[in-house]
């Protein structure tokens, strides 16, 4: 199953008969493998990765570190969850160190970002404090890189 998932994660598109080959399985056995991955919760979607900048779609992404204050009889658990239902967070990671859950979300200006923490994440009873990073170039994400833009490489003469 691992394998299948590795996989499965750096090509979801790739076809059913070509991971059965290189399983050295059929493919209603790689389909059975995706079915019972997908009801144990293994695989929880599949997405396409974009780049947003290069598709011409203004998009400004921020990663915010935030300290709470943990519940006594359910830790970070409770926090993590209600600042994951917000529609603007697109992720929510507990993290050791210096701060307690980095939160990343995604939107149409800095502003937009800016009005989302001061208003809705700030006043939480449970955030003790927040710093927020704006994204400025993305250079690899899921494991993929994104190759700068090509250079134009013609010669040309000044008069």
């Amino acid at each position: 199953m691992e394998e299948l998932l590795r996989i499965l994660e750096k090509n979801a598109r790739m076809p059913i008969e070509d991971i059965a080959a290189m399983l050295d399985k059929t493919p209603q056995e790689v389909a059975a493998m995706m079915d019972e991955a997908a009801a144990k919760g293994y695989i929880r979607g599949y997405e396409t990765l974009v780049d947003w900048e290069r598709a011409g779609v203004s998009l400004v992404e921020a990663v915010i570190e935030l300290r709470v204050t943990p519940h006594k009889s359910c830790g970070f658990d409770d926090i993590g969850a209600a600042i994951a239902d917000f529609d603007e967070v697109d992720t929510v990671l507990l993290m050791s160190g210096g701060y307690d859950l980095q939160v990343i979300i995604k939107g149409r200006s800095f502003q937009e970002i800016a009005l989302f923490v001061a208003k809705r994440l700030s006043p939480l009873d449970d955030v003790i404090s927040t710093a927020t990073s704006f994204v400025l170039r993305a250079y690899k994400r899921g494991g993929r890189l994104y190759q700068a833009e090509e250079t134009d490489e013609r010669e040309w003469t000044m008069l």
